[in-house]
């Protein structure tokens, strides 16, 4: 809502943007960013959706309207941005324990030790790549910021990563960075986190875990980039959590780390890689980046048959957690839950003759629930005005969403097949797998290829 009253103000028309208690500081650190520090907002007192309808209307006639009108009325200053230091500017001198503090002060770290970001050290990652560290990637929101190779490399060392690490944490912030993506929405309320998945002989050559405990930190490739994916999250499009005001996270989670596939087990059993499901060619080094609102318990399934184990993580993966979203994905067209089937279980299915297409075409056929539920659900997280057949009408989803308007008729958890992920990753000795639960058009999917310098193999050595 801010980020459209900002393009209002700009063009010359005034606006107000109507904001309950809870997003006050977060409205304004938007709108600070986008140029239009002193946009007015108008406060809704309270959290309106565990509201009485009596006391909703109250709060608007009065409290409400004499925001709006105040803030329709009341001349606005106009803003000044804040001017950052330079890429290569020092801006502090001092012992380790002084920079964690100066760091942590600032809020440019997550409370955690961070490695110091001298120049020698950032230049050190910047051999790993042939970009310019000059480069824009992409502007930021919701602070607006550049993203580039350079600040790339700063939060890289940060984080405690490794030089070579460098071509996949460029490529990530080219998937974050992409308008597909929407980073912006990371704050929201939701509190998802990006999710990693890597494929390609890079998983070797930088010593990903693809195996047991596979999302487990303990293996600095998988653990460092994942938390650098969320100290740069902080550090340059600007989410952050309290004291900051850009991050809304109700009850959010910390980083995941990396997926890596284990794409020796899917050539095994005559499957293509995620990353060709992705668009890639088989063997290409590839990132893909995804929002993360949940994970499901560990789900077990045991049998020599495909539906043996399809039958289990329909009902317990499909039905119990991923119809929670599924609502919410509708309303956008776009929902992307992903399934980590551990190499056993896949192993199993593959022998039976399925294919990953059969996978997702049972999936989307056999995993069903209540339209009436998941519209309630809708409604308790503030889409006041959703209905499934609507949402046919809109051109959204498919038919079969609406083929009637009983609240208790059966309707598809999936949107389509093809909305679903598959990764096959974890421990071969178990038969364990997991979902992850996406959220709709915030952090849908994105691609990326990493691009390797020119001397890989012998910066490697």
């Amino acid at each position: 809502m801010v980020r459209a009253a900002a393009v209002a103000e700009k063009a010359g028309v005034r606006s107000v943007s109507i904001v309950a208690s809870g997003f006050v500081r977060q409205a304004h650190a938007v709108a600070k960013a986008l140029g239009a520090e002193n946009m007015a907002i108008a406060e809704y007192p309270g959290v309106p959706m565990v509201d009485s309808r009596e006391t909703l209307r109250q709060k608007v006639r009065e409290v409400l309207l004499k925001n709006v009108i105040d803030g329709l009325t009341t001349p606005v200053p106009d803003a000044v941005k804040p001017v950052e230091p330079g890429p290569k500017d020092v801006v502090f001198k001092g012992t380790l324990d002084e920079v964690q503090e100066l760091f942590y002060k600032n809020m440019w770290s997550e409370g955690l030790p961070v490695i110091p970001p001298t120049v020698d050290r950032v230049e050190a990652f910047l051999k790993f790549t042939d970009r310019s560290p000059d480069e824009v990637i992409g502007v930021l929101l919701p602070e607006n910021r550049q993203a580039t190779v350079w600040n790339v490399a700063v939060n890289g060392v940060m984080a405690g990563c490794r030089p070579e690490y460098m071509p996949v944490l460029l490529a990530i912030i080219e998937a974050i960075a992409d308008p597909e993506f929407r980073i912006e929405d990371a704050g929201s309320t939701p509190g998802w986190e990006p999710l990693v998945v890597l494929n390609g002989s890079i998983i070797k050559e930088l010593d990903f875990n693809y195996g047991a405990s596979v999302m487990r930190v303990g293996r600095q490739a998988n653990t460092g980039i994942g938390r650098f994916l969320r100290l740069y999250m902080r550090n340059v499009p600007g989410l952050r959590i309290p004291p900051g005001a850009t991050d809304k996270g109700s009850i959010a989670y910390t980083f995941n780390v990396v997926m890596a596939e284990n794409e020796d087990a899917v050539a095994e059993m005559g499957w293509q890689p995620y990353s060709v499901d992705r668009g890639f060619n088989a063997g290409d080094n590839v990132v893909t980046v995804l929002s993360c609102i949940g994970i499901t318990p560990p789900t077990y399934s045991g049998g020599h048959t495909a539906l043996d184990h399809m039958e289990t993580i329909t009902e317990l993966i499909g039905r119990r957690i991923m119809a929670y979203k599924t609502a919410s994905g509708a309303r956008q067209g776009k929902y992307f839950p992903l399934l980590a089937l551990g190499p056993s279980i896949a192993a199993v299915i593959a022998k039976d003759g399925w294919s990953k297409d059969r996978i997702r075409q049972y999936l989307y056929d056999n995993t069903r629930e209540r339209a009436g539920l998941m519209e309630s659900i809708a409604w308790q997280t503030g889409q006041t005005s959703f209905s499934f057949c609507q949402a046919v009408k809109d051109g959204m989803i498919s038919k079969s969403f609406c083929e009637s308007t009983d609240p208790n008729r059966l309707v598809p958890v999936f949107l389509t097949p093809e909305s679903i992920q598959l990764v096959v990753t974890g421990d071969p000795g178990r038969n364990q797998s997991k979902g992850y639960v996406q959220n709709q058009n915030q952090g849908a999917p994105t691609s990326k290829k990493v691009k390797l310098p020119s001397d890989w193999k012998r910066l490697l050595k």
